[in-house]
């Protein structure tokens, strides 16, 4: 298999939340075996939640630093094993290309 993404560019998916609590308590439950798209429909406060939290490919500079910094030093199919705290809440995220 290629590369099959963009140069520079990440595909992300990512559930946002208000409180760190609630972030931990999702990022439990992923790991426990809960699917990472149905819980960004039941727990988003973002409207990508309609597609799974999948926010498609972007590049640098398109997203705030602390989700950028996240998004790109994850590897594919990698979540954060923290939530990242940025002016928007607390987001958990997933490389998925």
């Amino acid at each position: 298999m290629g590369k099959g993404g963009k140069a520079g560019k990440v595909r992300a998916s990512h559930i946002l939340v208000k409180k760190h609590s609630q972030a931990l308590e999702i990022i439990s439950r992923i790991r426990e075996g809960e699917d990472f798209a149905s819980m960004a429909k039941h727990s988003s406060d973002c409207p990508s939640r309609k597609k799974g939290g999948d926010l498609g490919w972007f590049g640098r500079g398109q997203m705030v630093k602390e989700f950028e910094n996240a998004a790109f030093s994850l590897s594919v199919g990698a979540m954060t094993a923290d939530p990242v705290k940025t002016e928007f809440g607390y987001h958990i995220i997933k490389r998925t290309g």
